[in-house]
């Protein structure tokens, strides 16, 4: 068994280290560092999903995905397309439809912010924008029951952008549970990792 966390635009695999540090798991566990599947490709959504899948493709036992944001999205995506490949799932703070209108406010945002804002997390601004463009008609509402293994949906209680999408996942994929954790907004997996790590051993009996 391989467990696969996947971080979210603006984090990195060390987003998890403390979420790790606290399940410990006594198995296979690989944090792939996204920004680095793009490096030598045009950075957007389609080959960033299909090096994703060409990461996920070695390992010869069932994946364990979790995945935040984007990281989330990309677990969706692979859970939907790849549902005999997945032994379980977790989804934190990810949306299932594309909102347009806040990706396009948030390009608008990115745009005004200096390059210098975006040194040290691997995208860097126009990576940034093109990415969340290229993310905008992504729509996987009507594929959402082909997701056959256990599922949970993670969102932070404050985390408003995000909370209505995933109690909606949790109600239209099969076997899925949600879980909101009280005073945390979106990057639960650095704002709340204790909490995150203790329902994660629950949900793997780990």
């Amino acid at each position: 068994m391989a467990y696969i966390f996947i971080h979210g635009l603006g984090q990195g695999p060390n987003s998890w280290n403390q979420v790790l540090s606290d399940i410990n798991l006594k198995a296979k566990v690989l944090r792939p560092d996204l920004p680095s599947f793009l490096s030598h490709k045009e950075c957007n959504y389609e080959n960033l999903y299909e090096a994703f899948c060409a990461f996920c493709q070695p390992e010869a036992e069932k994946l364990d995905l979790c995945g935040i944001s984007l990281g989330g999205i990309l677990a969706l995506h692979y859970a939907i397309s790849h549902p005999e490949r997945v032994n379980s799932l977790v989804l934190i703070g990810t949306q299932y439809v594309m909102p347009r209108k806040l990706l396009a406010i948030q390009n608008f945002m990115f745009r005004l912010m200096s390059e210098q804002k975006f040194e040290g997390i691997g995208f860097s601004k126009k990576d940034f924008i093109q990415l969340s463009r290229t993310m905008a008609k992504l729509d996987f509402h009507s594929e959402l029951t082909n997701i056959i293994c256990p599922t949970l949906v993670v969102c932070g209680e404050k985390d408003s952008a995000n909370k209505k999408a995933s109690t909606e996942l949790a109600e239209k994929i099969p076997n899925a549970q949600l879980s909101i954790i009280e005073g945390c907004g979106h990057v639960v997996n650095q704002q709340a990792p204790g909490v995150l790590a203790e329902q994660l051993k629950v949900f793997w009996k780990a």
